[in-house]
């Protein structure tokens, strides 16, 4: 378990800047997930914090010490990749070992620590396997436990679902947040996917080129959203923006109305002309894809099933409490 705090952390390549002044706070045993567009410099900034990329300026603190000049094997900070990155030539247990035989630890140790690990990963009965014997998401698993037996003060995840597919990534997701809830230590996780970001965090980072757009709960962006960029971002399907003359109620100074999917309704009064291009039936909801105002796209999500068909015009509406308002800079008002 540890705090991390990064200040007007700085990283350029030549003369190009990647990382612009962060600032960041991640509190003992928190579970943070960075997340943005790809190329934001999220994983980057994960690099810097375990060490195997210098910053070109600013400080990195773990637990209140300084670790600029520490080494990555010294900072205490165990990394997850994308890829496996498991030895195909060893056993599960040996790849789980590897790192505390390096180290010198004890056999006796390191056979106590890696069968614990084992034990709460499910992965005791394949010890002996080899990583092509495993299926994505038990070498997926192999890969945490080689993290886990290090004891270190930060896990840093860095896109490590990003390999397996849709139902493994969900149930993988469960797993990962049921550690985090067992070991109760410190995570940072790096992912583009932002259902991962608001399934998994206590705390969601949104970043953007290279700066820091926004920094709080899932349901504080979800529901507060500083400007149209986090707006867009957080949610799914993403939120709708049109130009504030099509409706009313905005706050003084709006030019941009957001509105989610799920907040808009059908309303025989309403003031936006729904035309539908697609329509997806999902059974216990229904999607509506179109446009309105001179081809602007918009969704509508249906609580249940429809008759409505591609082709139709519906008119929409969404509850003024449900209005997001931007201004011409795209800061919320």
């Amino acid at each position: 378990m540890a705090t991390l705090q990064l200040s007007n952390v700085v990283k350029s390549f030549d003369k190009t800047t990647i990382i612009h002044g962060v600032d960041l706070t991640v509190s003992d045993s928190e579970f943070v997930v960075f997340v943005g567009p790809s190329g934001c410099g999220k994983s980057t900034l994960l690099r810097i914090i375990s060490g195997l990329e210098p910053a070109t300026s600013g400080d990195i603190r773990i637990d209140g010490q300084r670790v600029n000049e520490v080494s990555a094997a010294h900072r205490g900070c165990s990394m997850v990749f994308q890829s496996y990155a498991l030895y195909p030539h060893m056993s599960v247990y040996d790849n789980m070992a590897f790192g505390l035989e390096n180290l010198g630890v004890a056999k006796s140790v390191i056979e106590t620590k890696v069968r614990a690990a084992a034990v709460m990963l499910q992965l005791d009965p394949l010890l002996q396997r080899k990583p092509t014997q495993l299926s994505g998401g038990q070498r997926q698993r192999v890969a945490i436990g080689r993290s886990i037996v290090r004891e270190p003060k930060l896990f840093l995840f860095d896109e490590p679902l990003s390999n397996l597919d849709a139902e493994l990534r969900v149930s993988m997701r469960a797993e990962i947040r049921d550690l985090h809830a067992r070991l109760g230590s410190t995570m940072i996780y790096v992912t583009h996917d932002q259902v991962e970001a608001m399934t998994m965090a206590d705390k969601i980072v949104v970043l953007r080129a290279g700066r820091i757009e926004q920094v709080g709960s899932p349901l504080e962006l979800y529901n507060r959203p500083c400007n149209q960029f986090v707006a867009g971002f957080i949610g799914s399907p993403r939120m709708n923006f049109v130009p504030v003359a099509q409706l009313p109620n905005a706050t003084p100074g709006t030019k941009i109305v957001g509105i989610r999917p799920e907040h808009a309704r059908l309303d025989d009064h309403g003031p936006l002309h729904l035309k539908v291009a697609q329509v997806e039936q999902l059974g216990s909801t229904s999607i509506l894809h179109g446009s309105v105002v001179e081809g602007t796209p918009f969704e509508l999500i249906l609580g249940g099933q429809t008759g409505i068909q591609r082709g139709d015009t519906v008119k929409v509406t969404a509850p003024p409490e449900h209005l997001h308002c931007f201004d011409q800079n795209g800061l919320r008002l």
